[in-house]
């Protein structure tokens, strides 16, 4: 239904979606489009990558190539989205753009904010790999084999050779590879 506040998807040219979402706000306000297109978003997720011991957040597009446009979908909102440099189009059926259901808005953003309050724990460490404790502690210099990791803890379990072959729990950041 025409003018109703709906959630779209445009198509862009790899590795365009910044700059998409960058150009369409500048002309939203250029042409006084606020009462017409409201959000522009590119949906992301935050995820903890650990290598070498060391961990950085690093944020990735969840949809590669595409951004989600909340609008009232007229001609003069359809033009001013489609005519922007990088898009190459929207999502739907033949020329008709179709809204996204509200259940796959709420299910995407849901998954952003999930990521956002506790993100995901990427590590260089895979089961086998033998790791050190390096952080102080009862289990500083055990070593061991890794033998289970939880990414949505950041907790591993390795086999500790000092302990007879016991399983130990620790923190990610409390490992070294070795």
């Amino acid at each position: 239904m025409a003018g109703e506040r709906k959630w779209y998807v445009v198509q862009t040219y790899a590795s365009y979606e910044k700059r998409v979402k960058d150009d369409l706000t500048q002309r939203i306000k250029a042409m006084k489009m606020q009462d017409k297109i409201f959000n522009v978003l590119i949906p992301t997720e935050t995820n903890i990558v650990v290598k070498d011991g060391k961990s950085r957040e690093v944020t990735r597009k969840l949809y590669p190539g595409y951004v989600m446009i909340e609008m009232s979908l007229d001609e003069q909102s359809w033009y001013t989205v489609r005519h922007t440099p990088g898009v190459t189009g929207f999502i739907g059926a033949g020329t008709h753009p179709m809204p996204l259901s509200q259940e796959e808005v709420d299910r995407i953003m849901a998954g952003m904010q999930k990521s956002e309050d506790s993100p995901r724990v990427e590590f260089d460490l895979k089961v086998g790999d033998t790791v050190r404790v390096i952080a102080e502690g009862d289990m500083k210099g055990f070593t061991g084999p890794v033998v289970e990791i939880n990414t949505k803890k950041g907790r591993v379990k390795f086999k500790s050779d000092m302990l007879g072959g016991s399983v130990l729990e620790t923190d990610y950041k409390a490992l070294e590879k070795i």
